[in-house]
């Protein structure tokens, strides 16, 4: 029996294309034509023979075949790209400071913080979660090299804006929405805070009335508190606890973009390949929050 050899540009290029829901913009984010990633895809549907994709409406969904090429393909080149790493930076050394927001610092930070030391084991990372503020604060003193902040990218000198995310409203699966007239309860970050801002006028223009009934530096006394049912919050999925819900019976909330922020223009070897690596996490979790 034939052993399969799998090319790794078609599983990325494949792997792309359904991340980013279109293989058109899949090659255009590689760099080739769009009949190019087109042959590719046939090409494994050869070799595995059967499809991989079928259409849906506009768009394009995996076939039960599909489904398990993408998980193996994730795990391969994963691998593939870590060895890359792992030869290409084996002379990186020195400090590379980060900050996450804290919806992130979790999952995504024990990830990259994984990912990165076994590349890497002579850099120190020094890391941090906190709010926008902080981080931008951060960045612009030179306390940090790189922050992942919320935002649209103008508060500091070099950035560049990874994608956007759906705000929500978030609350316990007991939570009892107020009858008409009573003020919505409403769990928060202390001002500043841009999605306690987009919450808090998404329910003006509506016309409905609400009160703040706890704040908190924290994101995790957030959560608490919403868990308790002191009232509902305003998040994105990122992070999200499995005991709390989105709630759909609300005013439509905007998305809200996320940002990375680099401290200078041109920053050392050590500094870019974290953000490499930040971007690369977030371009795998961004299709599901």
């Amino acid at each position: 029996m034939t052993r399969l050899t799998f090319d790794l540009d078609v599983l990325r290029s494949f792997t792309l294309g359904i991340e980013l829901g279109s293989f058109a913009r899949a090659a255009d984010r590689l760099g080739r034509s769009t009949s190019a990633v087109s042959a590719q895809l046939k090409r494994l549907e050869e070799q595995v023979g059967a499809p991989v994709v079928r259409k849906a409406g506009r768009g394009v969904v995996l076939t039960p075949v599909g489904e398990t090429v993408l998980a193996y393909a994730r795990r391969l080149l994963e691998l593939n790209d870590e060895a890359a790493s792992a030869i290409r930076g084996a002379e990186l050394a020195g400090t590379v400071r980060i900050g996450l927001q804290q919806d992130f610092g979790e999952g995504m930070l024990a990830d990259i913080l994984g990912d990165f030391a076994r590349a890497h084991p002579n850099v120190h990372i020094e890391a941090q979660t906190t709010r926008n503020k902080e981080l931008l604060d951060g960045i612009v003193a030179g306390r940090l090299d790189l922050a992942l902040a919320w935002g649209k990218g103008e508060a500091t000198a070099h950035n560049r804006t990874l994608g956007e995310l759906p705000m929500h409203w978030i609350g316990s699966p007991n939570t009892a929405l107020h009858q008409p007239g009573e003020a919505l309860p409403l769990v928060c970050s202390e001002a500043p805070c841009q999605l306690r801002t987009a919450g808090c006028e998404a329910l003006d223009r509506a016309g409905l009335p609400w009160r703040v009934a706890f704040t908190s530096l924290g994101l995790g006394s957030i959560w608490a508190a919403v868990g308790a049912g002191l009232g509902i919050t305003v998040r994105t999925r990122a992070g999200l606890p499995p005991h709390l819900q989105v709630l759909d019976d609300l005013p439509i909330l905007p998305k809200i973009g996320l940002v990375l922020h680099q401290a200078e223009s041109d920053p050392p070897p050590v500094v870019l390949r974290l953000a490499e690596i930040v971007e690369d996490r977030l371009r795998e979790r961004l299709p599901e929050l």
